[in-house]
């Protein structure tokens, strides 16, 4: 009989790291934002803007849909993205 062995979080955070440094982080860069991960646990991810994002009234709505959007795609489809 085999265990079934937990799913490593930290490897999911890898792959979502290397989600926004490809798809998200130019984008956000190319008008004077950034933001950082601050944690990823039950499938929810907590960033804060950073730079002009940080300020953008976009940002709370538009720009957290379009992250969101991009990493349902590219990593899983019930993944939440949330400001913290």
């Amino acid at each position: 009989m085999t265990e079934e062995q937990p799913v490593d979080r930290s490897e999911g955070l890898d792959r979502i790291n290397e989600i926004i440094e490809q798809f998200i982080r130019p984008v956000l860069q190319r008008d004077g934002g950034d933001l950082e991960v601050l944690g990823y646990e039950d499938n929810v991810l907590t960033i804060r803007y950073q730079g002009a994002c940080g300020c953008c009234p976009h940002g709370a709505i538009g720009t957290l849909n379009a992250i969101q959007n991009v990493l349902r795609e590219k990593y899983d489809p019930n993944i939440v993205v949330e400001l913290g």
